[in-house]
């Protein structure tokens, strides 16, 4: 892994706007939230796909769980078709401990898919999983979030708990991308954050 941390920009890191006439009810904005807000990037380039980003987002988009780390999290959908994601969908992600998160689908392309939380998880903002084609097949996670509450503040930025938890499932989310590309990791991950204190900047 090669990680990252440097002063963020509130002008420049604050999570992407929700689309329009996207459903707003029960969402946890990060003003709302605790701390300072983390945008986070987790990189991986896959060598040898067999596979390009489109296909790859569809299995993943068709059961998130093909890449969950099962010891860390499951992707239980309470709202939606199932085999299938469409923007309204919503799933609680759960996770050992009090840490089960609530999300909605607020985007979804061919090539990616975005996610906001709501009432009830850890954090508050948004994740975006997308995949595309360079040289080689890359997969992103990109977060925009802050602590959803005091006591997740407490554990994420002074005792560090819920940090490497997210951590480790997510670095493995993206070892078993690779494996479902038919592929193999290739560089290392790569893990950029980069960090906002003065979110009412924002």
């Amino acid at each position: 892994m090669h990680r990252s941390e440097v002063a963020g920009d509130p002008a420049v890191d604050g999570p992407p706007e929700l689309p329009e006439g996207a459903r707003l009810d029960e969402v946890q904005h990060p003003p709302g939230g605790v701390g300072p807000l983390f945008h986070r990037v987790y990189l991986a380039r896959i060598r040898d796909a067999r596979i390009g980003p489109q296909e790859l987002v569809a299995r993943i988009s068709e059961d998130p769980d093909r890449v969950a780390p099962t010891e860390f999290a499951r992707f239980t959908k309470v709202a939606g078709e199932p085999g299938t994601m469409a923007v309204g969908d919503e799933y609680v992600v759960r996770m050992p401990g009090p840490w089960d998160g609530p999300v909605r689908v607020i985007e979804r392309t061919a090539s990616s898919f975005r996610l906001v939380t709501l009432e009830g998880h850890l954090e508050a903002g948004q994740i975006r999983f997308s995949a595309r084609r360079g040289e080689l097949l890359e997969f992103r996670i990109e977060s925009w979030a802050r602590a959803g509450d005091r006591l997740s503040n407490l554990l994420y930025e002074h005792l560090r708990m819920s940090k490497e938890v997210q951590l480790h499932m997510w670095t493995s989310v993206l070892e078993r991308v690779a494996e479902l590309g038919d592929g193999r990791l290739t560089g290392g991950i790569e893990i950029r954050t980069r960090r906002v204190d003065d979110v009412a900047a924002r």
